[in-house]
């Protein structure tokens, strides 16, 4: 497995990683069987980070990975990074209420996930979104306490803006920033990457398959069932849909022409950003199956060369999506896309 270090703070990790929130209520029916399998098949592959939320059904994830984790070799459990996202309030019925990032929010919701995952420490640590109420010095801190007495490995930040994370770094050494970036989200390459870069902080990104949207798996006759977000996705809505996929065919194309699959040309773009920016990117793919899995390990041998990229760049243009990735209410939590002050 190739490996990628986490800015020059953070810890080594897999040059993928497993993101395990589709395995808890999120896109429809789950199956913990086949999770608990992939979460295996991933740290048997050599997979070493695992992304949760403890959010992601109410603690659902949590307990997952804690299952899971147990129920590996010791070895490959050991090897395991768990990196948490903390802070987002929902109700009984899945709402989003907002978020909290004051101190003693941190210490609570801490406190929970340390349970849950059945560990006495968590190797990184985020809020999911800025609390726009708190400093994000403060939240920070609260983290940075966090690690002086043992319970957190490293800081992370989530969809954090410039301003905020030049806060967050003046704090504590922060190791990355997770955030979207895919083929349809290439905003952070304008600021935030530039800047992460210069401070010495790595990019985890999830989002690559946006969804699933650009994974090749998704029809034109598909429709989100119950319980799927993406049946709240405006880039999934019928009036846009097909504008989407024909990005998507574009890009079957230039798979086709490599041998290889539409995710995994999708995934290998990811990856091939590190190199072309400078700057430690992490695809955190969404695999709930193990042959999704074996499908997004088979990224790591694609070799895209400087006219592949254009081919890629060509199919899916910049800023060529139809649809924002998020319901407007969701949107407007989201630190990383608001225009900044100078």
């Amino acid at each position: 497995m190739q490996t990628r270090t986490l800015g020059t703070t953070g810890p080594q990790v897999s040059a993928l990683g497993l993101g395990c929130m589709g395995m808890s209520p999120a896109y429809g029916e789950t199956d913990r069987p086949e999770s608990i399998a992939t979460i295996h098949a991933a740290l048997d592959a050599g997979v070493t980070l695992l992304d949760t939320g403890d959010f992601y059904g109410m603690g659902h994830n949590e307990l997952l990975i804690n299952e899971a984790l147990r129920t590996a070799p010791a070895a490959l459990r050991e090897q395991a990074v768990t990196s948490v996202k903390f802070g987002a309030l929902r109700d009984p019925e899945g709402r989003f209420l907002g978020n909290d990032g004051r101190p003693e929010a941190v210490r609570n919701f801490l406190a929970y996930s340390l349970q849950r995952l059945g560990t006495d420490h968590i190797d990184i640590y985020r809020v999911a979104r800025v609390d726009p109420t708190v400093p994000i010095e403060e939240t920070v801190g609260a983290i940075a306490d966090a690690v002086d007495a043992g319970y957190v490995r490293h800081i992370g930040l989530s969809e954090a803006g410039p301003e905020n994370i030049r806060r967050a770094a003046a704090t504590a050494p922060i190791a990355d920033l997770q955030i979207e970036y895919s083929l349809l989200d290439r905003g952070i390459e304008d600021e935030i990457l530039p800047l992460c870069r210069e401070l010495g902080i790595g990019i985890t990104a999830y989002g690559v398959l946006s969804r699933g949207l650009i994974s090749g798996h998704w029809t034109r006759d598909r429709k989100p069932g119950p319980g799927d977000f993406r049946g709240l996705s405006p880039r999934f809505r019928a009036e846009n849909i097909d504008s989407n996929l024909d990005l998507v065919d574009a890009l079957r194309a230039v798979a086709d022409a490599k041998g290889v699959t539409v995710a995994q040309t999708a995934i290998a773009w990811v990856l091939a950003q590190g190199g072309r920016r400078g700057a430690a990117v992490v695809p955190v793919v969404g695999a709930r199956r193990r042959d999704r899995l074996a499908e997004a390990l088979g990224a790591l041998d694609v070799r895209l060369d400087d006219d592949d990229l254009a081919a890629v760049e060509e199919a899916v243009p910049p800023g060529a999506a139809v649809g924002a990735r998020y319901p407007e209410e969701q949107m407007a939590y989201l630190d990383s896309e608001k225009k900044q002050t100078t």
